[in-house]
């Protein structure tokens, strides 16, 4: 097959004009979040600060009823059990964290496009990358989503239009292939 006869395929500035698309759309959400992430970091960087502070003031000389032993192994332990209370605190906030972001970009994805992107989207695309889009569209019914662009995207990055094309190819073989004669014996599969 010479190189004229190849289907013309995605190019970069389709991938770029959906990353820069893609960008214009996200970005406020990305914002907040790194906002929000930062301005929970410092304030839990300084109630941390304060907490194990408030662990190193604990005097345990009036548990002096349980011997000195057990209050020897207070102080002895006392900052290690403050640093697991941190350890805990700090899995919990990051939890928390994980879901609000995971949260806020469920949103933006969900979020469906203006019809004036999706008319500068239709004109500045190439045939192909459309073609990729339109696959990418799990429910035409519904309007395009951001979701729908980052599938779109990603599709483009892992060379979905060759596998559309291909498959097209492989349904015309088997749509014209002839009929195997009644009785005909199984061949090997390859």
């Amino acid at each position: 097959m010479t190189s004229t006869n190849l289907p013309p395929q995605p190019t970069s500035q389709d991938r770029a004009l959906l990353r820069t698309t893609l960008l214009k759309l996200t970005a406020g959400q990305k914002i907040l979040c790194a906002v929000v992430i930062a301005v929970v970091a410092l304030v839990w960087y300084d109630l941390l600060n304060r907490l194990v502070e408030f662990g190193r003031g604990i005097n345990y000389e009036g548990l002096h009823a349980l011997g000195a032993r057990v209050v020897t192994l207070l102080k002895e332990y006392n900052p290690f059990f403050w640093w697991a209370v941190v350890a805990l605190c700090t899995l919990i906030i990051a939890y928390f964290l994980y879901g609000f972001v995971r949260a806020a970009l469920n949103r933006a994805r969900a979020r469906h496009l203006r019809e004036e992107t999706v008319q500068m989207l239709a004109t500045r695309l190439s045939e192909p990358a459309r073609e990729v889009l339109r696959w990418s569209w799990r429910d035409p019914r519904e309007p395009l989503t951001v979701g729908d662009l980052q599938r779109t995207a990603a599709e483009l990055r892992n060379g979905r239009y060759a596998k559309i094309t291909l498959a097209r190819r492989q349904a015309a073989l088997l749509a014209d292939a002839p009929s195997a004669p009644a009785g005909a014996k199984d061949l090997p599969s390859v």
